[in-house]
């Protein structure tokens, strides 16, 4: 997976890449061709005292170390590029792959888990990219070529690398195999870190309300504990692999210089000849070391890809239609045709036969005990799910066969939570259509009862909102939220809960408001209080999933036995069965 995830991005800088190569290889014959040019200064220029050789030879050796200065710092430039360009397209992709997916796979997968892949994971595929084409480009030029060089200073002395470089690939062969299971470890450690600490940031409100901060700072020094004791073996192994490595090339030069010095000796080898072979043996024994520096952060980064790969390989449950249906024959209705929905893997269905029809301009209201489907069921408008069975049919046509862009521009959704963006209240407002009017956005705030709060802000429609919406109240919230479902100007408004947190008396007005200005928008409304849907057009009462009664306020009173317990629990009244 590492493989094919680089090769696929990495070819889009193949410049970039073929500089690396070019420049890389540069430099490795300029570092390999420096320590024979000191032995002949050491042999011939000083052995013999000819000062101008020394100049003549030091001189070319000057150029060179410029060449390979200026080679390197290219390559290293060139690499960087391609990496930040790979990170940069791997991040863009796994956004908008994300951003395809359904409520269905981001349940899977985990918000959190999601955040990590975007950032942590892409950058340690990141940093593979851009030491690995510095690293294992000139490691393996150094370590060849090294080889030959040193065989054609001194074959006497080649045993010590045949013995020395297999020793050093049996350390790091030991130290991978055993590192690959950890990093994989190590980054569900991450996810579940990261999952704790947004859970906490989301819910700090909860947390203090119920005076848990304790048990939540052991949970979170659990998971951190968890993580850092895994970090530390897999820091043990890596810190491992240096001083082995370090041991291996001092003990091998110790035994150049052992076996060598008998040589001079003997007057078998001279000094420069020496000195090069130290040289090479250093080059290919750190060319060995720098490989084994890239192997230790392959098996993480290899982990991270198939991390990454497993969001880019998942199409999302809502497969879109190649010509979906952009003119919606019937504006505003609303079909319900034996509609069945289970989650994956429920032994369950949550919805089952679920058959109503609303007619445009009608106000529908969807009311039923705490799980008994009704926010499933408004979700499956706006195709934030797909039906399992039956059909949902919106303007006259099947949501699955509609255009989304025609299908989400006919539909306005207040979700059950009222989720608020960074910036302000007009840039808010503005998700709902970017090109509105100043007089627009205040029309649709004195719709949804919005408008007086606003005004008695500091910045009115320029007042900062922080993420969340968290700077304002919950009411406030819900009808900036709405405002900005009313500002979209859909055939379909869907008010999935959403007057919940408004008192009575701003829920009447805001209902009356939206009847009064808005009479031929459909309106789908999920709500908990009876006071808010009794002058509805029609009532759908769900229960475990089925539909168990449907009509007008007054026909349910009379009819109903669910809707006649849930108006006794909220009204106290003795109903008359």
């Amino acid at each position: 997976m590492l493989g094919k995830l680089l090769i696929r991005y990495l070819r889009r800088y193949r410049l970039f890449v073929a500089g690396v190569l070019v420049f890389q290889f540069l430099q490795a014959l300029a570092a390999l061709y420096l320590p024979t040019l000191n032995a002949d200064i050491i042999d011939n220029g000083v052995a013999k005292g000819d000062v101008g050789y020394i100049w003549r030879v030091g001189s070319f050796m000057l150029l060179i170390a410029f060449v390979q200065i200026a080679s390197n710092i290219t390559a290293i430039y060139c690499a960087s590029r391609a990496a930040m360009g790979v990170g940069r397209d791997i991040r863009r992709d796994l956004f908008e792959r994300v951003s395809e997916f359904s409520e269905r796979e981001v349940s899977h997968f985990g918000a959190g888990s999601l955040i990590t892949r975007n950032t942590n994971d892409v950058q340690q595929i990141q940093m593979l990219a851009q030491f690995g084409m510095i690293m294992l480009v000139s490691a393996p030029m150094l370590a060849i070529g090294g080889v030959i060089m040193a065989l054609r200073q001194d074959v006497g002395l080649s045993w010590l690398i045949a013995v020395a470089a297999p020793v050093l690939i049996a350390i790091v062969g030991v130290v991978v195999g055993q590192m690959i299971p950890l990093f994989r470890s190590y980054q569900d450690r991450v996810d579940a870190i990261n999952r704790v600490l947004r859970e906490q940031l989301t819910g700090i409100r909860v947390v203090r309300a119920f005076v848990r901060e304790d048990i939540e700072r052991e949970r979170f020094r659990e998971a951190n504990q968890d993580m850092a004791d895994v970090g530390q073996r897999i820091g043990n192994l890596f810190v491992a692999v240096f001083p082995a490595a370090s041991l291996v090339m001092q003990l091998t030069i110790a035994g150049v210089i052992w076996f060598g010095g008998i040589q001079i000796n003997n007057g078998d080898v001279e000094v420069g000849t020496l000195f090069a072979y130290i040289a090479y043996v250093t080059q290919i024994l750190m060319g060995v070391i720098m490989v084994s520096f890239m192997t230790t952060m392959i098996p993480r980064a290899a982990v991270c890809a198939e991390r990454v790969g497993e969001v880019l390989a998942t199409d999302t449950s809502l497969v879109l239609p190649e010509n979906g249906v952009r003119e919606l024959p019937e504006p505003g209705a609303i079909e319900f045709a034996g509609v069945g929905f289970a989650y994956p893997g429920a032994e369950h269905p949550v919805l089952g036969d679920i058959s109503f029809r609303v007619h445009p301009g009608q106000t529908v209201a969807v009311i039923g005990s705490t799980g008994a489907g009704k926010t499933t069921l408004v979700n499956l408008v706006p195709r934030l799910f797909d039906v399992t069975s039956g059909a949902v049919r919106v303007g006259g046509v099947d949501v699955r066969e509609a255009d989304p862009a025609a299908l989400w521009d006919a539909i306005g959704l207040v979700p059950q939570r009222p989720y608020l963006f960074a910036g302000t209240v007009r840039s808010n407002l503005e998700f709902g259509r970017a090109d509105a009017s100043d007089e627009e956005l205040w029309r649709a705030l004195e719709i949804a009862q919005a408008a007086e709060f606003v005004r008695e802000l500091d910045g009115g429609l320029d007042t900062p909102i922080s993420q969340g919406g968290t700077n304002v109240s919950g009411g406030q919230r819900q009808r900036l939220s709405i405002a900005r479902a009313i500002i979209h100007e859909p055939q379909i408004l869907v008010f999935d809960d959403s007057f919940s947190a408004l008192d009575l008396v701003t829920d009447a007005q805001l209902r009356q408001a939206l009847w009064r200005e808005l009479p031929e928008v459909t309106k789908l409304v999920v709500a908990q209080r009876v006071s808010t849907i009794t002058d509805a057009d029609q009532i759908v009462v769900l229960e475990d999933g089925a539909v168990v009664g449907q009509g007008t306020h007054d026909e349910l009173l009379a009819s109903n036995p669910t809707y006649q317990e849930i108006v006794e629990s909220q009204l106290g009244a003795e109903v008359e069965r």
